[in-house]
């Protein structure tokens, strides 16, 4: 399942001609997978073209029914490719088989969701008095410009490229360009569905590519997903031609434990929480804020978990965490895990690479778990995006949530405890976008997922997710004519 080309212009594929080039590694060895030039702003004013033509053209003509057929046959081609498609997501980004066969089922879930919705007729009547008949219609938003991160390139794509074209939008796709071979083999699958050509348009570039798209003037709507530095540039840049941008970044997520629970199960699902797909999770619970009363039997099954983790090739049934996704992102983890110790964290498992000579050319760290942390130290405050799970202590609950609160991040969080009210008073007082109780990580496509504050702007998912997609239009129309009277 060979990359078709590092362009998809208005239904061709090709390859760039920029010279500059691009590397995509395998991070389990460090292997080379391909190797081909960047977009230039040339690629992207021919794509955005294309996308804009596409929008006044016969698309625009298609139907909510027809719109979800397309979308319901896609989702059945991935299902049919589900196999070599979740290796290929495994070779791209490093994680198990396991999680990219998750990652196709979630995709084809989301799909299949869109469709349905894009069906439902969301027109309101406004009564407006007699002789008048008001009403409120929906449009697509225009040309989209989708930018998908690393760490989830295919269910990423799905989350913004199916509500786009439920709402009958055009888009160009920019996927991350560490791992843009799942994204273009879904970009494929929709040409095979039978999009219209210029509908979807991909470029395969850097952040220079991004920015390119994001500042282009025929570029209506802005689809981010990535860290928060980055997020910040995309507003400003989009912020010059007044587009819609809709980010969803991270932050620190808050897992919060308190005394009343099973530890065994609190530890198991803590370390899934912080340790899936080696950390590299928006959502990923990085910070454990633990009751004191429980906090060192907590530890020391953390501690003990953390380093009974098996790490290998994805492709092995063994492997529970595979590698990261480059030797940049390890050593910023690194990095982090020096600092926090050099004030005053305390190591409790991991912090290092593994010692096993068939790891050592991947780009692998064991997990690994700080406790002693607290509110001050830049490892709570900064996002690392790496297998690291700190641990607070706090007394009570007031304390808790001004702690799971305190970094200005607000994408997800967690409580546990067997108290049913504790648990829906902790929910409703953390300011983030989703909260679990005595759970972590799951998500279905009809419930909104995004953050808050500096964890983003904007939904994905549900029904505000389609309509991030749309305009809003009302249409008064004066059934008998008169004259207004207002100037004699």
């Amino acid at each position: 399942m060979p990359l078709p080309g590092s362009l998809l212009v208005d239904g061709t594929w090709a390859w760039a001609r920029t010279g500059r080039r691009l590397r995509v590694l395998d991070p389990v060895d460090g292997s080379l997978v391909v190797e081909h030039d960047a977009a230039g702003e040339d690629d992207v004013d021919r794509a955005v073209a294309a996308a804009r033509a596409a929008l006044a053209g016969p698309w625009s003509r298609t139907t909510p029914g027809e719109r979800a057929d397309l979308l319901r046959r896609t989702a059945d081609l991935l299902l049919r490719d589900r196999e070599p498609v979740a290796a290929l997501e495994t070779r791209d980004t490093g994680k198990t088989l396991r999680e990219s066969r998750a990652d196709v089922d979630d995709v084809v879930a989301v799909l299949r969701y869109y469709a349905d919705l894009a069906v439902v007729d969301v027109t309101r009547v406004v009564d407006a008095g007699p002789g008048v008949r008001s009403r409120v219609v929906v449009e697509p938003a225009g040309v989209c410009a989708l930018v998908t991160p690393w760490n989830y390139p295919l269910l990423q794509l799905s989350w913004k490229v199916a509500p786009a074209l439920a709402a009958g939008c055009t888009a160009v796709v920019k996927p991350s360009e560490l791992t843009p071979l799942t994204s273009a083999h879904l970009v494929g699958l929709l040409a095979e569905a039978g999009l219209p050509p210029g509908v979807v348009g991909l470029v395969l570039g850097d952040g220079a590519v991004g920015a390119a798209l994001v500042r282009h003037p025929d570029v209506d709507l802005v689809s981010f997903t990535g860290g928060t530095a980055t997020g910040t540039d995309v507003l400003r840049a989009a912020a010059g031609t007044v587009k819609r941008v809709v980010c969803e970044l991270g932050g620190t997520n808050a897992n919060v434990v308190f005394p009343d629970v099973d530890v065994d199960v609190v530890v198991d699902n803590a370390l899934h929480a912080a340790f899936l797909h080696a950390g590299q999770v928006c959502s990923a619970g990085s910070r454990l804020l633990v009751h004191a009363d429980v906090h060192d039997a907590v530890v020391a099954g953390l501690a003990a978990g953390a380093e009974g983790i098996r790490l290998g090739d994805g492709r092995d049934d063994r492997t529970q965490s595979g590698p990261m996704i480059s030797a940049g992102q390890r050593a910023r983890t690194e990095a982090a895990v020096a600092g926090a110790l050099a004030e005053g964290a305390v190591l409790a498992a991991g912090g290092r690479r593994p010692e096993e000579p068939a790891l050592r050319d991947g780009f692998f760290y064991r997990p690994t778990v700080l406790t002693g942390c607290h509110a001050g130290m830049a490892v709570v405050r900064e996002e690392v995006f790496g297998p690291l799970l700190t641990v607070e202590t706090f007394h009570d609950e007031d304390e808790a949530v001004a702690l799971a609160d305190g970094p200005q991040a607000g994408l997800a969080g967690a409580v546990w405890t067997a108290d049913v009210a504790r648990g829906e008073r902790v929910a409703a007082a953390l300011r983030c976008g989703t909260v679990w109780v005595n759970d972590f990580h799951p998500y279905v496509p009809g419930a909104e997922w995004g953050g808050r504050r500096r964890s983003g702007t904007g939904r994905e998912l549900g029904p505000t997710g389609l309509a991030e997609y749309r305009e809003t239009k009302h249409v008064w129309r004066r059934l008998e004519p008169v004259r207004s009277g207002w100037l004699g």
